[in-house]
């Protein structure tokens, strides 16, 4: 995935239903047993207001003096983390739970069945989340990959499936309950979290996630929405990719958003706020 725009969700009264229904399900979707895993670190808590740098498109280029950098798990090396640590940065392991990569080198981890519609991306396919016993034991291997690398977070990317065409019959309580269990999976691995869009689902996410990614909240007029993450004293880290400085900086600074302008490759160019 490489800088996606924030996805069009009209499945709100799913959502409300998901809300007043329990989590009930078959043997399948359930999430397994706890693991076993200790955190030997405080969680990582960032703030409103820190400034970021978000570079997906290969190895980090660690010029921009910035207190956080949000990088790719997989092409970042622990080299690469450690020299950011070095230079005062925390550092955020970008890592697609929802998606299947054929670039990715666990690709084969994947049994065909959980593979869905192509998501328009080259070489991805969105994941079915409802399959929590065989999609779980992956997701922590990731994320055991981010914390023997020495990053801080992870930025789990494409948590909102329920509102797109993925082939299977995904429901918003089949995303809560896969999204909760994401961000269990990083807080017993000491591993801070942030929530990634998912915007209707934040008043139910809110207390799971430690901090918010966002793309393009300005552009659809709904910044507003993730003010219950700043108001529990939790960074926004939001990113525009066409609208121009002038037409959200200040509405970011006023809701103390962590804003800047990117261009959609995520490379290392950035203008913030």
């Amino acid at each position: 995935m490489r800088g996606r725009a924030a996805v069009r969700v009209a499945l709100l009264t799913a959502l409300t239903a998901a809300a007043l229904t329990g989590c009930s399900g078959s043997a399948e979707r359930s999430a397994g047993p706890p693991t076993t895993t200790s955190p030997s670190r405080a969680v990582w808590k960032p703030r409103p207001g820190l400034a970021w740098q978000w570079q997906l498109d290969g190895r980090v280029d660690a010029s921009a003096d910035v207190p956080v950098y949000d990088i790719d798990g997989f092409e970042n090396s622990a080299a690469d983390v450690a020299r950011l640590h070095r230079a005062g940065r925390k550092v955020i392991c970008y890592v697609n739970v929802g998606a299947w990569e054929d670039f990715r080198p666990d690709r084969d981890a994947f049994p065909h069945s959980v593979l869905g519609e192509p998501n328009g991306w080259a070489g991805e396919r969105w994941l079915d989340i409802r399959r929590l016993t065989v999609l779980r034991p992956i997701m922590e291997r990731r994320f055991d990959m981010c914390r023997a690398k020495g990053f801080d977070a992870v930025e789990p990317d494409l948590v909102e499936g329920y509102g797109n065409d993925t082939g299977f019959p995904l429901t918003a309580r089949d995303q809560l309950r896969y999204n909760r269990m994401i961000a269990a999976i990083a807080h017993e691995r000491g591993l801070s979290v942030g929530l990634k869009n998912d915007l209707p689902q934040i008043p139910q996410l809110v207390d799971h996630f430690d901090f918010a990614v966002n793309e393009e909240c300005a552009q659809y007029d709904e910044c507003g929405e993730l003010s219950p993450f700043i108001a529990a004293g939790k960074a926004v880290f939001h990113v525009e990719y066409t609208e121009p400085r002038s037409r959200f900086c200040a509405e970011s600074r006023r809701l103390k958003l962590s804003s800047m302008l990117k261009e959609p490759e995520l490379g290392a160019w950035r203008r913030p706020c």
